[in-house]
């Protein structure tokens, strides 16, 4: 009976013990983010370097497999959060160019599509 009480009380506190997979309203809206920054005129700023959109996406993709493998993801949010917002190696904030724009915070710039995403989102999109 202890040992019963104690896992559920473990499992309420912890999310990750919590979430067994992300729903697909958040597969579908990190495949999205992932797609509009590589598929973006925007270069990231990462680690002291400039990379491509299409190389973020790939190290922002590898970052996403990490966490979701992991339970660590319930949302966007969290993906964004969690990987998308700074260096996991040196904690150096991630910066987005996108032309001649002055470079904002990866953050900003992954939650400002998000809200695009929604905004935009097709009557087939999955539901949250």
């Amino acid at each position: 009976m202890h040992k019963a009480l104690l896992l559920l009380t473990l499992m309420a506190f912890c999310p990750a013990a919590r979430s067994a997979e992300l729903p697909h309203s958040a597969l579908w809206e990190i495949d999205r983010l992932l797609g509009s920054l590589g598929g973006s005129n925007c270069r990231f700023y990462r680690n002291g370097t400039w990379y491509s959109a299409v190389d973020a996406q790939a190290h922002l993709t590898k970052k996403y497999e990490y966490l979701r493998k992991k339970k660590l993801l319930g949302s966007a949010e969290d993906f964004i959060t969690g990987a998308g917002t700074e260096s996991s190696r040196s904690g150096q904030p991630y910066q987005v160019q996108c032309g001649q724009e002055d470079a904002v915070p990866s953050a900003a710039w992954l939650q400002a599509e998000l809200r695009r995403l929604r905004s935009d989102t097709p009557s087939n999109a999955p539901k949250k």
